[in-house]
Protein backbone atom coordinates (compact mmCIF):
# COMPACT_ATOMS: atom_id res chain seq x y z
CA UNK A 1 0.00 0.00 0.00
CA UNK A 2 1.28 3.45 -0.96
CA UNK A 3 1.66 5.89 1.94
CA UNK A 4 1.05 9.66 2.01
CA UNK A 5 1.91 12.05 4.82
CA UNK A 6 -0.82 14.64 5.29
CA UNK A 7 0.02 17.84 7.15
CA UNK A 8 -3.00 19.69 8.51
CA UNK A 9 -2.73 23.47 8.42
CA UNK A 10 -6.14 24.35 9.90
CA UNK A 11 -4.82 25.61 13.28
CA UNK A 12 -2.94 28.34 11.45
CA UNK A 13 -5.13 28.86 8.40
CA UNK A 14 -8.45 29.00 10.24
CA UNK A 15 -7.45 30.87 13.37
CA UNK A 16 -5.54 33.61 11.57
CA UNK A 17 -8.97 34.78 10.37
CA UNK A 18 -11.29 33.73 13.24
CA UNK A 19 -11.21 34.84 16.86
CA UNK A 20 -11.14 31.87 19.26
CA UNK A 21 -9.57 31.15 22.63
CA UNK A 22 -6.10 29.76 23.17
CA UNK A 23 -7.64 26.64 24.69
CA UNK A 24 -9.72 26.03 21.56
CA UNK A 25 -6.55 26.27 19.49
CA UNK A 26 -4.82 23.77 21.75
CA UNK A 27 -7.84 21.47 21.59
CA UNK A 28 -7.80 21.48 17.79
CA UNK A 29 -4.16 20.43 17.72
CA UNK A 30 -4.84 17.71 20.29
CA UNK A 31 -7.79 16.41 18.26
CA UNK A 32 -5.64 16.26 15.13
CA UNK A 33 -2.92 14.37 16.99
CA UNK A 34 -5.49 11.93 18.40
CA UNK A 35 -6.82 11.31 14.87
CA UNK A 36 -3.36 10.30 13.70
CA UNK A 37 -1.95 13.43 12.08
CA UNK A 38 1.84 13.38 12.29
CA UNK A 39 2.48 16.88 10.98
CA UNK A 40 0.49 19.96 12.02
CA UNK A 41 0.97 23.66 11.28
CA UNK A 42 0.18 24.87 14.79
CA UNK A 43 0.44 28.63 14.32
CA UNK A 44 2.42 31.48 12.81
CA UNK A 45 5.04 33.69 14.45
CA UNK A 46 4.32 37.01 12.77
CA UNK A 47 3.69 40.51 14.07
CA UNK A 48 0.50 40.51 16.19
CA UNK A 49 -0.64 43.78 14.60
CA UNK A 50 -0.72 42.04 11.23
CA UNK A 51 -2.28 38.77 12.41
CA UNK A 52 -3.82 39.38 15.85
CA UNK A 53 -5.56 36.02 15.81
CA UNK A 54 -2.20 34.24 16.18
CA UNK A 55 -0.65 36.50 18.79
CA UNK A 56 -0.73 33.60 21.28
CA UNK A 57 1.40 31.28 19.13
CA UNK A 58 3.96 30.81 21.90
CA UNK A 59 1.26 29.91 24.42
CA UNK A 60 -0.25 27.33 22.09
CA UNK A 61 3.12 25.68 21.50
CA UNK A 62 3.74 25.63 25.25
CA UNK A 63 0.46 23.87 25.99
CA UNK A 64 0.09 21.24 23.26
CA UNK A 65 1.31 17.70 23.89
CA UNK A 66 4.38 16.46 22.09
CA UNK A 67 4.07 12.74 21.38
CA UNK A 68 6.96 11.08 19.61
CA UNK A 69 6.74 11.16 15.85
CA UNK A 70 4.55 14.26 15.62
CA UNK A 71 6.02 17.35 13.97
CA UNK A 72 4.62 20.64 15.34
CA UNK A 73 5.29 23.34 12.77
CA UNK A 74 4.71 27.05 12.09
CA UNK A 75 5.07 29.91 9.65
CA UNK A 76 7.56 32.75 10.07
CA UNK A 77 7.93 36.02 8.21
CA UNK A 78 11.35 37.22 9.33
CA UNK A 79 14.28 36.68 11.67
CA UNK A 80 12.30 37.75 14.73
CA UNK A 81 9.61 35.20 13.97
CA UNK A 82 12.20 32.46 13.49
CA UNK A 83 13.80 33.18 16.85
CA UNK A 84 10.38 33.02 18.52
CA UNK A 85 9.70 29.71 16.79
CA UNK A 86 13.01 28.32 18.00
CA UNK A 87 12.27 29.47 21.56
CA UNK A 88 8.86 27.80 21.34
CA UNK A 89 10.41 24.50 20.27
CA UNK A 90 8.79 24.31 16.84
CA UNK A 91 10.06 21.30 14.94
CA UNK A 92 9.88 23.16 11.63
CA UNK A 93 9.40 26.76 10.54
CA UNK A 94 8.27 27.69 7.06
CA UNK A 95 9.28 31.08 5.65
CA UNK A 96 6.51 33.07 4.00
CA UNK A 97 7.98 33.62 0.54
CA UNK A 98 5.54 34.68 -2.17
CA UNK A 99 5.64 33.96 -5.89
CA UNK A 100 3.65 37.14 -6.54
CA UNK A 101 5.58 40.43 -6.27
CA UNK A 102 2.59 42.60 -5.45
CA UNK A 103 1.34 40.19 -2.79
CA UNK A 104 4.82 39.91 -1.29
CA UNK A 105 4.95 43.65 -0.70
CA UNK A 106 1.43 43.75 0.71
CA UNK A 107 1.73 40.64 2.87
CA UNK A 108 5.13 41.04 4.51
CA UNK A 109 6.32 44.44 3.29
CA UNK A 110 9.24 43.20 1.19
CA UNK A 111 9.96 42.41 -2.43
CA UNK A 112 10.66 38.82 -3.41
CA UNK A 113 14.38 39.60 -3.72
CA UNK A 114 14.44 41.19 -0.27
CA UNK A 115 12.60 38.19 1.15
CA UNK A 116 15.16 35.78 -0.27
CA UNK A 117 17.95 37.85 1.28
CA UNK A 118 16.17 37.59 4.64
CA UNK A 119 15.84 33.84 4.20
CA UNK A 120 19.59 33.58 3.59
CA UNK A 121 20.28 35.29 6.92
CA UNK A 122 17.71 33.14 8.70
CA UNK A 123 19.35 29.91 7.53
CA UNK A 124 22.43 30.72 9.60
CA UNK A 125 20.35 31.15 12.74
CA UNK A 126 18.27 28.01 12.13
CA UNK A 127 21.35 25.83 11.65
CA UNK A 128 21.75 23.61 14.70
CA UNK A 129 18.80 25.18 16.53
CA UNK A 130 16.56 22.12 16.48
CA UNK A 131 14.03 23.97 14.31
CA UNK A 132 14.22 23.00 10.65
CA UNK A 133 13.79 25.90 8.22
CA UNK A 134 12.05 25.50 4.88
CA UNK A 135 10.10 27.89 2.70
CA UNK A 136 6.64 28.41 1.34
CA UNK A 137 6.17 29.54 -2.22
CA UNK A 138 2.83 31.30 -1.74
CA UNK A 139 0.49 31.50 -4.74
CA UNK A 140 2.86 29.26 -6.69
CA UNK A 141 0.11 28.32 -9.13
CA UNK A 142 -1.39 31.80 -9.55
CA UNK A 143 -3.12 34.68 -7.84
CA UNK A 144 -4.14 36.45 -5.80
CA UNK A 145 -5.54 38.48 -8.70
CA UNK A 146 -3.15 37.74 -11.56
CA UNK A 147 -2.97 34.98 -14.15
CA UNK A 148 -2.10 31.36 -13.49
CA UNK A 149 1.55 30.42 -13.03
CA UNK A 150 3.66 27.65 -14.47
CA UNK A 151 7.30 26.60 -14.14
CA UNK A 152 8.65 29.50 -16.19
CA UNK A 153 7.02 31.98 -13.80
CA UNK A 154 8.74 30.59 -10.69
CA UNK A 155 12.00 29.40 -12.24
CA UNK A 156 14.09 32.37 -11.10
CA UNK A 157 12.90 32.10 -7.50
CA UNK A 158 13.35 28.32 -7.46
CA UNK A 159 16.89 28.56 -8.82
CA UNK A 160 17.76 31.15 -6.18
CA UNK A 161 16.50 28.81 -3.44
CA UNK A 162 18.73 26.03 -4.74
CA UNK A 163 21.68 28.44 -4.72
CA UNK A 164 20.94 29.08 -1.03
CA UNK A 165 20.80 25.33 -0.39
CA UNK A 166 17.12 25.58 0.60
CA UNK A 167 15.59 22.34 -0.68
CA UNK A 168 12.44 21.97 1.47
CA UNK A 169 9.57 23.78 -0.24
CA UNK A 170 5.82 24.09 0.16
CA UNK A 171 4.27 24.90 -3.20
CA UNK A 172 1.01 26.52 -2.10
CA UNK A 173 -2.00 26.82 -4.35
CA UNK A 174 -3.06 29.65 -2.05
CA UNK A 175 -5.80 30.98 -4.30
CA UNK A 176 -7.16 27.74 -5.75
CA UNK A 177 -5.87 28.33 -9.28
CA UNK A 178 -4.39 24.90 -9.92
CA UNK A 179 -5.90 22.15 -12.07
CA UNK A 180 -4.36 18.67 -12.51
CA UNK A 181 -2.32 19.53 -15.65
CA UNK A 182 -0.80 22.52 -13.85
CA UNK A 183 -0.08 20.36 -10.80
CA UNK A 184 1.68 17.81 -13.02
CA UNK A 185 3.84 20.40 -14.78
CA UNK A 186 4.85 22.23 -11.59
CA UNK A 187 5.67 19.05 -9.67
CA UNK A 188 7.81 17.71 -12.50
CA UNK A 189 9.63 21.03 -12.68
CA UNK A 190 10.23 21.21 -8.92
CA UNK A 191 11.31 17.57 -8.74
CA UNK A 192 14.01 18.40 -11.28
CA UNK A 193 15.54 20.83 -8.78
CA UNK A 194 14.91 19.28 -5.37
CA UNK A 195 14.19 15.79 -4.06
CA UNK A 196 10.47 15.09 -4.49
CA UNK A 197 10.48 13.64 -0.96
CA UNK A 198 11.38 17.13 0.33
CA UNK A 199 8.57 18.75 -1.63
CA UNK A 200 5.20 19.54 -0.05
CA UNK A 201 2.21 20.80 -2.02
CA UNK A 202 -0.57 22.69 -0.26
CA UNK A 203 -3.92 22.36 -1.97
CA UNK A 204 -6.69 24.93 -1.56
CA UNK A 205 -10.20 24.35 -2.84
CA UNK A 206 -11.45 27.80 -3.79
CA UNK A 207 -12.70 26.54 -7.15
CA UNK A 208 -13.60 22.95 -6.31
CA UNK A 209 -10.53 21.28 -7.81
CA UNK A 210 -8.92 20.21 -4.55
CA UNK A 211 -9.58 16.46 -4.59
CA UNK A 212 -8.69 16.18 -8.28
CA UNK A 213 -5.41 17.95 -7.56
CA UNK A 214 -4.62 15.65 -4.63
CA UNK A 215 -5.21 12.62 -6.85
CA UNK A 216 -2.82 14.10 -9.42
CA UNK A 217 -0.19 14.74 -6.73
CA UNK A 218 -0.33 11.09 -5.72
CA UNK A 219 0.00 10.05 -9.35
CA UNK A 220 3.11 12.21 -9.63
CA UNK A 221 4.70 10.60 -6.58
CA UNK A 222 4.23 13.46 -4.11
CA UNK A 223 3.95 12.04 -0.59
CA UNK A 224 3.73 15.27 1.45
CA UNK A 225 0.42 17.07 1.02
CA UNK A 226 -1.10 19.94 3.03
CA UNK A 227 -4.83 19.97 3.74
CA UNK A 228 -7.13 21.78 6.18
CA UNK A 229 -9.73 20.26 8.49
CA UNK A 230 -13.31 21.07 7.38
CA UNK A 231 -11.89 23.08 4.48
CA UNK A 232 -11.25 25.90 6.92
CA UNK A 233 -9.12 28.94 6.25
CA UNK A 234 -9.05 32.64 5.66
CA UNK A 235 -6.74 35.62 5.42
CA UNK A 236 -6.92 38.55 7.86
CA UNK A 237 -6.31 41.02 5.04
CA UNK A 238 -9.21 39.64 2.98
CA UNK A 239 -12.20 38.96 5.24
CA UNK A 240 -14.67 36.57 3.65
CA UNK A 241 -12.29 35.46 0.90
CA UNK A 242 -12.80 31.86 -0.19
CA UNK A 243 -9.28 30.60 0.47
CA UNK A 244 -9.83 27.49 2.59
CA UNK A 245 -7.67 24.41 2.20
CA UNK A 246 -8.99 21.17 0.77
CA UNK A 247 -10.90 19.27 3.49
CA UNK A 248 -8.60 16.87 5.31
CA UNK A 249 -11.42 14.45 5.99
CA UNK A 250 -12.50 14.37 2.34
CA UNK A 251 -8.90 13.75 1.28
CA UNK A 252 -8.49 10.90 3.79
CA UNK A 253 -11.73 9.30 2.56
CA UNK A 254 -10.58 9.50 -1.06
CA UNK A 255 -7.10 8.16 -0.33
CA UNK A 256 -8.55 5.27 1.68
CA UNK A 257 -10.63 4.29 -1.35
CA UNK A 258 -7.50 4.53 -3.51
CA UNK A 259 -5.75 2.08 -1.15
CA UNK A 260 -3.33 4.77 -0.01
CA UNK A 261 -2.32 4.74 3.64
CA UNK A 262 -2.42 7.97 5.65
CA UNK A 263 -2.34 6.47 9.15
CA UNK A 264 -5.34 8.65 10.05
CA UNK A 265 -8.51 7.54 11.83
CA UNK A 266 -11.27 8.89 9.58
CA UNK A 267 -13.99 8.66 12.25
CA UNK A 268 -11.92 10.69 14.71
CA UNK A 269 -11.07 13.18 11.98
CA UNK A 270 -14.75 13.63 11.08
CA UNK A 271 -15.55 14.26 14.74
CA UNK A 272 -12.80 16.87 14.87
CA UNK A 273 -14.07 18.50 11.65
CA UNK A 274 -17.61 18.80 12.99
CA UNK A 275 -16.28 20.21 16.26
CA UNK A 276 -14.23 22.80 14.38
CA UNK A 277 -17.23 23.69 12.22
CA UNK A 278 -19.19 24.56 15.37
CA UNK A 279 -16.30 26.58 16.81
CA UNK A 280 -16.06 28.62 13.61
CA UNK A 281 -19.78 29.32 13.41
CA UNK A 282 -21.14 26.46 11.31
CA UNK A 283 -20.26 27.53 7.77
CA UNK A 284 -17.24 25.35 6.93
CA UNK A 285 -16.94 23.10 3.90
CA UNK A 286 -16.82 19.39 3.25
CA UNK A 287 -18.87 16.34 2.39
CA UNK A 288 -17.53 13.39 4.34
CA UNK A 289 -18.08 15.01 7.72
CA UNK A 290 -21.77 15.46 6.85
CA UNK A 291 -22.54 11.91 5.69
CA UNK A 292 -19.78 9.79 7.23
CA UNK A 293 -17.19 7.57 5.61
CA UNK A 294 -18.18 4.85 3.14
CA UNK A 295 -18.49 1.57 5.08
CA UNK A 296 -15.86 -0.98 4.04
CA UNK A 297 -16.64 -3.84 6.45
CA UNK A 298 -19.78 -5.46 7.88
CA UNK A 299 -18.96 -3.91 11.25
CA UNK A 300 -18.67 -0.43 9.76
CA UNK A 301 -21.93 -0.93 7.85
CA UNK A 302 -23.71 -1.94 11.07
CA UNK A 303 -22.37 1.15 12.84
CA UNK A 304 -23.36 3.31 9.86
CA UNK A 305 -26.94 1.98 9.94
CA UNK A 306 -27.18 2.38 13.70
CA UNK A 307 -26.03 6.00 13.53
CA UNK A 308 -28.78 6.87 11.02
CA UNK A 309 -31.67 4.81 12.34
CA UNK A 310 -34.16 2.82 10.22
CA UNK A 311 -34.44 3.73 6.55
CA UNK A 312 -37.66 3.49 4.60
CA UNK A 313 -38.24 4.11 0.91
CA UNK A 314 -40.95 6.64 0.21
CA UNK A 315 -43.74 5.31 -1.96
CA UNK A 316 -44.35 7.15 -5.22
Amino acid sequence: MTAVRLRDVSPRLAFQAHSVTTQQKVELVERLIAAGLRAIEVSSFVHPKLVPGLADAGQVFAQVSRPAGVSLECCVGNMTGLKRAIDAGAHAAWFLLAADEEFSKANIGRTIAESIDELARMREVAEGSGTHLGTYLIAAFGGPVGLGRGPDDVRAVANRLIELDVHDWILADSCGYAAPPQIRDMVRFAAGLTDIKRLTVQIHDSRGMGLANVAELVAQGVTNIDTSLAGSGGHPAAPGANVGGTCSEDVVQMLNLMDIDTGIDLTALIDAANWLNEVLGGSEKGYTRLVGGIPSTAEELAAFRKSRGPFQWQKA
